[in-house]
């Protein structure tokens, strides 16, 4: 007892015992209060490690103060605003299910209104653990069984301190990249971060970027669009009158395949096809199915999927736009366009947690109207893999909120299980024998793709016998690739390609991703359009009615006779109907013939190298004038005629039960949803899966019932 004391009464000492509540407040917050998606053993020491960098690298500043009284008060208040933050993160997260961000704790007092005025609402039984380290503190100073070193403290042994602590930070991060490489380049998640690197890394990470792009957008001017518009302007495809209006009043199904590339469609593996029900729906009179159809997606993959195909905007060159800008930018998206014109309902499903890629702020400034996130499913220990709910159990428990959505609405389905790295329990494999490559990732692609596939033959199987098939359109795309550029030497025999002719050309052709346009009515067929995701927003709206020409986006509607045909990938790279331009690693344009992969030279062709210089200058001011709007946030300055800019204040996925059920009873009769129009009965019971997890028992889905009625407690 006699040593602890003595080391307590050294400033070390004293420094070491804040350290080590800090580090024991954080942790139980980390367990109790925040949901982190810790999911191996690295993680969770991630996880315990973390706090202890930061901590020593703050209160070390304390140590470069001479005197000793002076010193022991700085070290207190540091202490008390890292419990301020961590305490305040804490209430913050149970009201918003996010961290406090610079521009959060700069505003101050719109966080005070956010949470209601009254914080003490949101506590907790176990919050006294937060506080009794205080408690113990003052015992134990007040008492003298602490007492302040007033000895003078050496510069080395502060700078020693100091420097410990950023060791401890490099460690820390060596590890989380091991585990999460492109942490913070990417930024998959603010959950990430800190789940990572701590609660004090986040802060500075989202303080500094929030600087730059502060810094950025002080500079624009309205005048900055006056370029964005003259190009959108010049190259506005004006639509195909066979298929303009084609959809208009219908409901808008996109349904997002994780992963999924064109060359799965119409494959087979082992004398099986791998994705029957895709195929039958790629060959069907009724669907429009592109066949020239790439990603474009950069870093941020599934998020500037997602991106394109909402804003008509790319992704930005690093990172991802979602989580960068999207808490902050104005955007003109398809669900705000749909619902102010023709009066939809916008919702999104998925099994994942709201916060990954942003998405749970990032839909706000859309205008979604509603978000149902992995809060609103049935999560069992068995019911989810890496990224989510798998994708039978997903779309089957979906219903009972579509069911009560308004019509017409606009939806979006994320699915997640043709994720990497492929992980599927046997159990939920019909039988599908994987090919035998010497990659596994390879192999399980083909076992996740089938088991998606089947998943959706379940989901198109209800939509027609509830009816909402009839008066629908869905969209299905693929959002990127699925097997990286060096897995696909394993998958080059299952294309027909031999594994030493493989070249980029190849690679570039796996840029290919499904996209199809199925309407009951429709006259379809294979087109061979070149194109890609951002030319889906247009070409959707126009066969929605809603003609494009005062929007800003960068794609063109993929039926339209003006319809362009470079598709520029993120990388400035390109593709024509005839050629593949790809650069090499010292920038220099390397040229194939789509039909045979044959590189051409150049030098040889003057006629083609003027081409394909105008090609490249055509793509590059694309991109460049997608990266002004965004990292300007341009479109502040542009307002369509008839269009009101969204006001995510206006939003809250907290009580989305509530609102349906609301929604609906206010309407009474004039309601148009599905539940309300089969004579407010239930439509779930139509759905028919085979997910194992379930084992035939329909209270999973059916047991909402009552809560749908509104006949009971409609807390999520």
């Amino acid at each position: 007892m006699n040593k602890l004391k003595n080391i307590l009464n050294k400033r070390l000492g004293f420094m070491g015992l804040l350290i080590f509540f800090l580090w024991f407040k954080t942790v139980i917050a980390y367990y109790a209060d925040f949901s982190l998606g810790v999911s191996d053993p690295l993680q969770h020491l991630i996880l315990i490690i973390n706090p202890i960098a930061t901590a020593v690298i703050l209160l070390s500043i304390a140590l470069y103060i001479t005197r000793s009284k002076a010193s022991y008060i700085v070290m207190g208040v540091i202490y008390f605003l890292e419990s301020a933050l961590l305490y305040g993160n804490i209430l913050y997260y149970r009201e918003f299910s996010d961290f406090l961000s610079f521009n959060t704790i700069a505003g101050v007092s719109k966080v005070s209104k956010g949470l209601g005025g009254s914080a003490a609402n949101m506590m907790q039984p176990h919050d006294f653990i937060y506080g009794l380290d205080f408690i113990i503190i003052a015992i134990l100073l007040l008492t003298h069984y602490i007492k302040i070193d007033a000895r003078p403290m050496r510069k080395l042994t502060a700078i020693a301190t100091t420097f410990l602590g950023i060791f401890f930070f490099s460690l820390n991060l060596t590890i989380a990249e091991s585990n999460r490489p492109q942490l913070l380049g990417r930024t998959f998640d603010r959950a990430y971060i800190v789940k990572y690197l701590g609660l004090n890394t986040f802060l500075a990470y989202d303080s500094i970027k929030t600087v730059q792009n502060n810094q950025v957008r002080s500079e624009a001017v309205g005048t900055d669009m006056d370029d964005v518009l003259s190009y959108t302007k010049q190259n506005y495809a004006k639509p195909n009158p066979k298929y303009f209006g084609e959809a208009k009043g219908k409901n808008i199904i996109v349904i997002h395949l994780e992963s999924f590339q064109q060359f799965l469609i119409n494959d087979k593996v082992n004398d099986q096809e791998v994705t029957p029900f895709l195929n039958s729906l790629y060959n069907d009179k009724n669907t429009m199915s592109f066949d020239n159809f790439y990603h474009q997606v950069g870093q941020g993959k599934t998020s500037d999927a997602e991106n394109m195909l909402e804003t008509g905007l790319f992704g930005l060159p690093e990172g991802s736009l979602f989580s960068k800008l999207g808490s902050d930018n104005t955007f003109q998206a398809a669900p705000a366009i749909l619902g102010q014109k023709d009066g939809y309902t916008s919702a999104v499903f998925h099994g994942n947690v709201g916060s990954f890629w942003n998405r749970d702020n990032v839909y706000k400034n859309m205008g979604y109207d509603y978000f149902f996130d992995s809060s609103y499913y049935n999560k069992t220990d068995d019911s989810s893999l890496q990224y989510g709910m798998k994708d039978k159990l997903m779309l089957s428990e979906s219903v009972k909120y579509l069911e009560q959505l308004q019509q017409p609405f606009y939806t979006k389905f994320i699915t997640v299980t043709n994720h990497y790295p492929f992980d599927l329990p046997a159990e939920d494999n019909d039988g599908f024998q994987a090919p035998n490559t010497d990659n596994s990732a390879v192999n399980n692609y083909f076992v996740t793709a089938h088991y998606l596939d089947n998943a959706l033959k379940e989901f198109f199987d209800y939509l027609k016998s509830s009816g909402i098939y009839d008066n629908s359109m869905i969209v299905l795309y693929g959002d990127h690739y699925g097997l990286s550029n060096s897995q696909n030497t394993a998958l080059a025999p299952l294309v027909g390609v031999d594994s030493s002719d493989w070249t980029e050309f190849n690679d570039s052709q796996m840029q290919k991703v499904p996209f199809m346009i199925h309407m009951k009515g429709l006259k379809g067929g294979i087109n061979h359009t070149y194109g890609g995701e951002i030319d889906v927003l247009p070409t959707i709206l126009h066969m929605a009615g809603i003609n494009t020409k005062q929007y800003v986006q960068l794609g063109t509607d993929l039926l339209s006779k003006n319809h362009s045909q470079i598709v520029a990938f993120r990388n400035k790279n390109f593709i024509t109907p005839n050629y593949t331009v790809l650069k090499d690693s010292d920038g220099n344009p390397q040229v194939f013939k789509n039909s045979t992969g044959e590189q051409v030279d150049l030098d040889q062709d003057p006629v083609l190298k003027r081409k394909v210089a105008k090609w490249q200058e055509a793509v590059n001011t694309k991109l460049k004038l997608s990266d002004t709007i965004n990292n300007k946030n341009l479109l502040r300055f542009y307002t369509p005629t008839g269009f009101t800019p969204i006001d995510s204040k206006d939003y809250s996925y907290q009580n989305e039960i509530q609102r349906l059920v609301k929604t609906r009873d206010d309407l009474g009769l004039k309601s148009t949803s599905v539940y309300s129009k089969n004579g407010n009965k239930t439509t779930t019971n139509l759905y028919n899966t085979d997910a194992p997890e379930l084992n035939g028992d329909r209270t999973v889905i059916d047991s909402w019932s009552s809560i749908l009625k509104g006949n009971s407690d409609t807390s999520n």
